[in-house]
């Protein structure tokens, strides 16, 4: 609930209320966010053409419950190590079905469209002319989903690597440089260390570095790039975050 992670929520849900564009938003994040979105659009007059409705994730995290699923996605949470109660999520991707032999079907003279759409789901389907086919025989193995992990502000801690176990990507705060080893401990932060020792233990595909101090520019002393070093002498598959970067989350494996 620091302001540093939650000041742009209300002007964003304001935004979205004026494109016209939302139903209804449901959020999920620790028990005092109803409370600050409340007053935030209260106090500023601000009406919502769309509902919101809102989630409390501690339960979820201090019992190892499932927070969130559907047909595509599986979403845990657990409890993080800072001055005040902090969390991280892991989206896992359910297994998916295998990619479908379009080349296959045009030969058997299958016409596109939602036909496909059910072959590829493994369904049984029966043309006009009275074919029948099985989705089975165009499909590949089933393809097992990716999987990330956030962890907001913490200190190094055993349960974000039990949460990040085998994760495809782990996106991690490193905020201090492993000088600052002492301040990361008086704050309840991260060092780049810190972030490599969770994803070595977890033995994650790739790590990103996010959420670093100010304090570290190319100018200065300590740089960025001394905090990815710092993290690669660990845990080598490690990238620094920056504004509007994009990552193709894979398997470690081939398959995708």
């Amino acid at each position: 609930m620091h302001g540093d992670h939650i000041y742009g929520l209300p002007g964003l849900l304001a935004s979205i209320g004026l494109a016209g564009s939302s139903s209804g938003i449901e959020l999920y994040g620790p028990a005092p966010l109803k409370n600050f979105i409340d007053s935030c659009l209260y106090n500023s007059s601000s009406r919502l053409a769309y509902s919101l409705k809102f989630h409390k994730v501690e339960n979820a995290a201090m019992n190892k419950q499932i927070l969130f699923e559907d047909s595509g996605l599986e979403v845990k949470t657990a409890p993080l190590k800072h001055r005040i109660p902090s969390f991280a999520y892991r989206v896992n991707q359910k297994t998916r079905p295998g990619r479908f032999n379009l080349e296959k079907a045009k030969l058997k003279k299958i016409p596109p469209g939602p036909i496909y759409g059910a072959l590829q789901r493994g369904e049984e389907v029966r043309l006009e002319d009275g074919r029948s086919f099985s989705g089975r025989e165009f499909c590949g193995p089933p393809r097992p989903g990716v999987s990330m992990v956030y962890c907001t502000d913490t200190l190094y801690t055993e349960s974000a690597i039990e949460l990040s176990r085998d994760a495809d990507l782990l996106i991690h705060e490193s905020t201090y440089s492993q000088k600052e080893n002492e301040m990361a401990y008086e704050r309840g932060h991260s060092t780049a260390t810190m972030a490599a020792k969770v994803a070595a233990k977890a033995n994650v595909n790739k790590l990103i570095l996010t959420h670093l101090s100010p304090r570290y520019t190319p100018a200065n002393e300590t740089s960025p790039n001394d905090l990815l070093n710092e993290a690669k002498a660990i845990f080598p598959n490690t990238q620094l975050a920056k504004d509007f970067l994009q990552i193709d989350v894979k398997k470690r494996c081939n398959s995708s």
